[in-house]
Formats: structure tokens, sequence, C-alpha cells
């Protein structure tokens, strides 16, 4: 049963539309930062452990930075990085929140700076601690401030130290949360500095200048400059998602949240806290568009660690230490509003047949780079070795729908043999990959060409499938192959409007009233046009879906159109990577038919 303190924080700071929520991360773990200046998600010290911020979805759990009285809110982000600036124009004045987790983030210690001005006057906010762990069943304990005022306790098995809040007070059931009052004076600042981990603390708080000045280093250099890309601005804080996203092993979230729904009350709402091999390899691909190597070497790294492991039994996704994904339960929380408390994914259990062609396509993409290893080489060999023993086989596709011959997924698996064996040495098996892929294309082509002349999604629908765009776009058949040409006529005209795109027809409804426009789709939709040389069409379809975020620039999976707002599990890594690739791609001509 909920705490009377649990209530009281839930009222003062409940769940808001998810545009307006901005992301701190280190590449270990992330925190959504809301407009009241409260940290509403955490988990830690991992992405997928317990979190201890959970007002998202009803728990327990808060750390807030507040204004006192009336205010509106605003805040950007430092380019190139994730250090936010929340901001606040009061009937007093105006101040500052400039937030950050310390990047890049130790996997067992994760230290959150906020920074305090006010440029012209002073400014009254009350600053509020409460970490409870478990999701917030553990509240903070053992709780004690030494003689320079820094406080300490812990919180389940987590450790926490809070320095910079030498005037607060205990407040709550057992004193475990810490209220402050405080008034920000101009031309000085004030540093909070919050500390938490599963490991026993260094015997010193951190000096929050040198912390912030390694962090703002640490994004200069992780965050290249991608001249050449169309909106460059936009295009690095892409970037600078996916790095957030990336941990010290390599793999890739695909988001930082549990349970926020793509469908208000339809039970479509997943944990996407775990690294899916395939949009791993989107945002491998992706960068690797864009001229870069870092986040390319890390997709990589991860990947191929995944093939030698399973082999031919590779799971769609994985934890971010490479663990299979534990199987889905519930929180006995409120959850968000509209969702559902689940934890965990049961996406273990399936086989999708596209991973591995999407592994072969970043592989190709680090071999064209000159990043591929002999590791990496025979990881691809795996791959390849899988889909010729496995592409018959149902599987659950890219959407992890029932297990059918999908499409996509034998024509992206063609198209990764393709780009592996364009990239393999002389004397290699790339004449074998070759004519598996001509064999996958032509056996599709068989059960899964539409008498119209398009593909359709299986051989036993006839639907078009946003998905069927990429495989032509990654190699597996010309630009102005026929069936290319006569798929992306179809589905502009059927499943598109106003230059949203919707992944596949649910039922008889309007499209938007089955789900949310899928951005992913329409940047794929993008990068179609371009390779067709449909410029301006291309340029439409990226800036269109380009907007379809909040304040903070941050893309979640689907977009309410009706509403202008952000559904599904936020951010979206696949959607940024997407973004990145369209902005790089659409920079320049298509390259080759």
């Amino acid at each position: 049963m909920a705490s009377k303190l649990a209530g009281t924080c839930e009222e003062s700071f409940p769940p808001q539309p998810l545009r307006q929520y901005a992301l701190l991360a280190d590449g270990e773990r992330g925190i959504l930062v809301g407009p009241r200046g409260d940290f509403a998600w955490m988990c830690v010290p991992r992405w997928d452990s317990d979190a201890v911020f959970s007002t998202l979805i009803g728990g327990r759990g808060l750390y807030a930075v507040s204004p006192v009285g009336r205010y509106v809110w605003g805040g950007y982000y430092e380019h190139g990085s994730l250090i936010w600036r929340s901001r606040w124009v009061t009937g007093e004045g105006v101040v500052e929140c400039r937030e950050a987790l310390a990047f890049p983030g130790d996997p067992h210690r994760a230290v959150i700076m906020r920074r305090l001005s006010a440029p012209d006057r002073p400014v009254r906010v009350r600053v509020l601690l409460e970490p409870a762990a478990g999701f917030g069943q553990d509240p903070l304990r053992r709780l004690r401030c030494d003689d320079d005022g820094v406080w300490s306790g812990h919180t389940g098995d987590l450790r926490v130290r809070w320095s910079g809040g030498a005037r607060a007070r205990p407040e709550g059931a057992k004193g475990s949360r810490l209220v402050m009052d405080l008034t920000v004076e101009p031309g000085r600042h004030h540093d909070l500095v919050l500390e938490i981990g599963d490991q026993a603390l260094p015997s010193a708080p951190p000096r929050p200048g040198e912390c912030w000045q390694a962090t703002e280093d640490a994004w200069r250099r992780a965050v290249p400059d991608l001249a050449g890309t169309i909106a460059r601005r936009d295009a690095r804080h892409a970037y600078a998602v996916l790095r957030g996203l990336t941990g010290s092993a390599g793999g890739m979230v695909a988001a930082s949240t549990t349970s926020l729904p793509e469908r208000a009350d339809e039970g479509r709402n997943y944990d996407y806290r775990y690294v899916w091999i395939r949009d791993q390899c989107y945002a491998g691909q992706a960068v690797a568009t864009a001229g870069d190597v870092s986040l390319l070497d890390d997709a990589v790294r991860f990947v191929t660690a995944r093939l030698h492991d399973d082999g031919p039994s590779l799971a769609p996704a994985y934890t971010v230490d490479g663990r299979r994904i534990p199987d889905q339960r519930t929180l006995d929380l409120p959850g968000y509003p509209g969702g559902y408390d689940l934890v965990g994914n049961q996406v273990s259990k399936q086989f999708q047949l596209d991973a591995f062609g999407e592994a072969l396509l970043l592989l190709a993409a680090a071999a064209r780079h000159g990043r591929l290893d002999a590791d990496g080489r025979r990881a691809a060999d795996i791959a390849a070795d899988a889909i010729a023993r496995r592409w018959q086989q149902p599987d659950a596709g890219v959407w992890e729908l029932s297990d059918r011959y999908w499409a996509h997924s034998r024509l992206i698996c063609a198209a990764g043999l393709r780009a592996m064996a364009g990239a393999a040495d002389p004397g290699t098996a790339g004449g074998r990959w070759i004519a598996l892929a001509d064999h996958l294309v032509a056996e599709t082509s068989a059960r899964c060409l539409h008498p119209s002349g398009r593909w359709q999604r299986s051989p036993e629908d006839a639907g078009l499938d946003g998905s069927l765009l990429l495989p032509p776009l990654r190699g597996a058949l010309p630009g102005n192959d026929p069936r290319t040409i006569a798929t992306l006529r179809a589905y502009t005209e059927h499943l598109t409007e106003d230059h949203f795109a919707y992944r596949f027809r649910h039922d008889d409804r309007p499209l938007e009233a089955a789900e949310g426009a899928f951005l992913l789709c329409g940047f794929i939709t993008a990068l179609a046009e371009h390779q067709q040389g449909n410029e301006v069409s291309a340029l439409r379809w990226f800036e269109r879906n380009r907007a379809a975020c909040g304040p903070a620039g941050l893309f979640s999976e689907e977009y309410d159109v009706s509403q202008r707002q952000l559904r599904g599990n936020l951010p979206q890594a696949f959607v940024h990577a997407l973004m990145l690739e369209c902005a790089a791609r659409l920079s320049r001509p298509w390259p080759g038919p």
C-alpha cells in the first residue's frame, strides 16, 4: 500500500506529457527531468536496475529543485551534450538549474550534478530529495549529516551521499526525505552533488567545479562535429542521445524507460531498458554514414560478442552487460496514466531472423571503415551461417508479431549478405553469400510479391508494411527495381498522411485511430524518396518527422498526430539513429543506382 508520503509526492509532482521531459544520461543510466525540476525516473546502478526515482509510473522516490511561487518553464541542452539547463521565469526573477550526470559514467556509481544560478535578482527555490530504491519500496534510512554538511544514508542496497544541502532538514516518515529552502543570489551559484552507488563510495565527495569541467570536456570529445550533415545541430543532438544511451560494454539501450504506453489502455507498453540487436545495428550504421567510428566500434563490439556467445541462437535483445533479459513481471504500481507497471520483456523467447541481416550490415559498415578485426569477421561468418540454416523458419519479424515468413526478414538478410560479401577479403565466402542473397530475394519474390508488383508482408498477408522500404536502401535489390518503386508508391498512398508514416494497417479504423505515426518509418520514407532522386519530397519527409519531438528534442517511438504528443518509451534510440542517418545522407546524392 502506498504511504501518505508517496501520495504527497505524486500529488505535487504528477506525471507530465512525455514531450515535456528532458534526458540526462552518462551511458550507464539515465534520468528524466520534468518541467517542475523533478527527477521523475532513474534506475541505479544500470539501466535495467530497479528505479530510485519512479514517480513517472506511480512509485515513490523523487529529487526536485523547483521555484517557489508562480513560474513558467523552459530549458535547453548545451550544444553537443546532454547537459541540460532548466530555466524558470518566476514572479521574483529568472532562475536556472544546470544539471547533468557526470560523464562518462561509472558502472557502479552515479554522480548527479545540479548548479543553481539567478542572473538578475534573488529567487527562492525549494529542494526535495527522497530516493527510494526498489521502485519506491525502500525509503532512505540511516541518514546522517557530517560536520561539513554532507548527508549520507542507504536506500535498499544502495549507498547515497549528498553535498550542498547543509541547510536541509529531514521530514516525512522516519526522516526519509530531505527538504531545503534556498534563496539563489545573483552573481553566485549553488552546487548540489548527489552520489548513488552499489559499492562503497569514495572517501570524499567530488569537487563540483572539477566534476563539471571533466563532464564538459568528455562531451566535447564524445560528440563529433558532423560537418556536412543537414540540420547539423539536431544531428549532433541525436548523436549525443545515442552516446548517452551507450554503456561501457558497448551496448545501447533501446530507451531509458519502461511501461510508457503507445496507446492508452490497450496493453501496448513494454520495457525497453535493454539492448536490441537490431536497434544497435541501426545506430552503428547511422554513425558510420555520418563518418564517425566511436559508436560504430561500440556497436560492433557488443554485437560481435553476442554472435560469438550465442551463434544461430542469437536473442533479439540483451541486458547492457550481455545477459538474457528477465521475464516480464508487474510492480503493483499505478503506472503512467493509460499504461501499466511492467518490467522485463518476453522478447528473449522470440526468433527474429532479421537481426542476423542487420548484424551483417553493421559489420560490413565497420569493414568499409577499416574497423573490422578477425573476431568481427568470424562473427560475420556466424551470422551468414545462421541465415543459411534458419531462413526458412517462421520468425517474429521486425515488429515482433506472430511467427510467419515475413518478407522484410528475408530481404534484409539478403541485404546483409550482399554488403558483407562486398566487404569480404578475396578468397572468402563472398561468392557463397551472394548466391544465398540471390536465392533469398528470388524465394521472397515468389512467395511475397503482390499481384500489383509491390512487396507484401508475408505469403498470408497481402498488406503493406513500412519495413519493406528498408531492404532496397540497404542493397537487397536496386533502387530502380520495379518492386522497389511500386512498394514506395503504394506505401506513401495507403499508409501515410500529411507526411507522417504508419507501420501497417491494423484494421479498418483510420490509421491514426489504431496507433501513432511511427517516426522510424517517417525517416525511412525520407531515405526512400532520396534514393529515388525525389529530393524535395525527401526533405519534406525529413522536416516533418524531425519536428515530432518535445522542447528537449527527444523522440519517442510514436507520435500522436491529432494531439501532437509523444507516445511510447522515451527516448527511442532507433528514431534518433534514423534521424541522424537522414541528416547525413540527404546532404549528398544517393550512391549507386
